[in-house]
């Protein structure tokens, strides 16, 4: 048994496989990791009897039985987190360790890079957890004379725990006690109102409204009518006083999506009302004072807004004071199983939530998802109400992937271009293998660069040299 630090993570490797973890236990241990290695699950709960560890790193197949039997068998208090290894085709076992609340898993061929992030991760979560020792808190910046906010008010959740999704959990959990105003952007599906009903929720003000305007799918006649109030006679059909959304939001949070759509000259007047905290109705000339925390988001660039004359720049200092990115679901693809499950929970109405077959969860692997999150969590429901127990590919009503294309370089100014009838002829799949190879050998054989530069996930490109490898044998 070695001597573990104290201080340190200490770590129960259970891996038969010699050359990953001979590789890798010095280096982690120069790292400051306190790992122990094992190959089989006799000998891991041996370990796990005789102590506790911070974290169990789990292959699923093993000489003596899978590690999901470890996972379900031992106490939390033997083992604070648990992360699993896996082969590309273990989809279906991988959903089983998720179901056990596993920390994370980590597809084989291991990255290093990624392996490390997981271990920062798991220490972070472990030290946070710690009560602080004689420490008095600081007070909450929070307003002065609003109610407290519920201790559980977390009716939104933000599902994920990729590096990405992490590090935009990490921002929004820093900022949401506070009064700042936050700009989040992100493609559209991505969750940016979830991520403003989060910090809602998280505040002082989660008591008081939420209240969301999308700026582009109001008329550009109407939007100042509609944030700031009008008074009764203000224009045609103002039959009635009218209050904004500025004063439905008071002492809450005012949401504005798609802050770059909201049109040029009224975009002064928002500004204004930022600066003094005071709004005046159409048709009116009386200054109201409100206190609502404002949370914009946008699906564009907005500094390319700001240099296209569509987006004052002034507005966007004022706004992103703190901006937080949300990851697209291709950044976070190891999500893609957990948020899967999450759904699932969420439309089985209270009865026991479908499963997905090994084959559907192959198709959702497969899919780009340019919806995001908001297109899984569609299909998904569509899923549910086409399927009477187990979820299959044609529950899911996918697009299917249409013929794969290659884009020729386009001839200069003048130049004809030549078709050699002779030249022999290259199947795609052989130019893909061979745009692959090269695009490895440049980056030396790293996959998250080569994957980049190639403009596809770590997951597709090892999806690709595992077919690869099946061709060949």
């Amino acid at each position: 048994m070695l001597d573990l630090p104290t201080d340190a993570l200490s770590v129960l490797w259970v891996d038969d496989d010699h050359e990953l973890t001979d590789g890798l236990t010095d280096y982690l241990r120069g790292e400051g990791y306190a790992v122990e290695c094992v190959l089989d699950l006799a000998s891991a709960a041996a370990c796990l009897k005789a102590r506790a560890y911070d974290l169990v790193l789990v292959d699923l197949s093993l000489p003596d039985g899978s590690g999901l039997t470890l996972i379900r068998d031992t106490p939390r208090e033997q083992a604070r987190e648990f992360v699993v290894l896996t082969g590309h085709g273990d989809v279906k076992t991988v959903l089983q360790a998720l179901r056990h609340q596993v920390f994370d898993y980590l597809m084989k061929p291991l990255e290093l890079s990624e392996l490390r992030n997981t271990l920062a991760r798991v220490r972070k979560a472990r030290d946070s957890s710690r009560p602080a020792a004689a420490v008095e808190p600081a007070p909450a910046s929070r307003p002065a004379s609003r109610a407290e906010a519920p201790a559980s008010t977390a009716a939104t959740m933000m599902v994920g725990r990729s590096p990405a999704m992490q590090r935009a959990q990490g921002l929004l959990d820093r900022v949401a006690g506070s009064e700042i105003t936050v700009l989040v952007q992100g493609e559209s599906g991505t969750g940016k109102e979830v991520a403003a009903r989060y910090l809602h929720e998280h505040s002082a003000r989660a008591a008081a409204p939420f209240v969301a305007l999308n700026c582009a799918t109001v008329s550009p006649n109407l939007i100042a009518s509609e944030l700031f109030g009008h008074e009764k006679g203000s224009f045609t059909g103002a039959h009635r006083q009218h209050r904004g959304i500025f004063e439905r939001a008071e002492n809450g949070t005012l949401f504005l999506d798609e802050i770059t759509e909201m049109p040029l000259d009224l975009q002064a007047t928002l500004l204004r009302a930022l600066e003094t905290g005071t709004i005046v109705r159409v048709g009116g000339d009386r200054e109201i004072p409100v206190n609502a925390r404002v949370i914009a988001a946008t699906n564009r660039d907005p500094l390319r807004a700001v240099e296209s004359g569509r987006f004052r720049l002034d507005l966007y200092y004022r706004l992103q004071v703190f901006p937080v990115v949300l990851p697209s679901l291709r950044e976070r693809s190891t999500d893609l199983l957990l948020l899967a499950e999450y759904f699932l929970e969420t439309f089985s109405g209270g009865a026991a939530p479908r499963s997905l077959s090994a084959d559907a969860l192959g198709a959702l692997l497969r899919h780009d998802w340019p919806g995001n999150v908001r297109e899984l969590r569609n299909v998904i429901e569509r899923a549910c109400l086409l399927s009477t127990d187990v979820i299959e590919p044609e529950h899911l009503l996918l697009p299917e992937a249409g013929p794969q294309q290659i884009e020729l370089p386009r001839p200069g100014p003048g130049v004809v271009p030549v078709i050699d009838d002779a030249a022999p002829i290259v199947r795609l799949r052989d130019a893909e293998r061979d745009l692959i190879t090269r695009t490895l050998a440049r980056h030396s054989g790293n996959k998250t660069r080569a994957a980049a530069d190639l403009g596809i996930s770590v997951k597709t490109l090892y999806n690709k040299l595992k077919r690869f490898e099946e061709e060949r044998a």
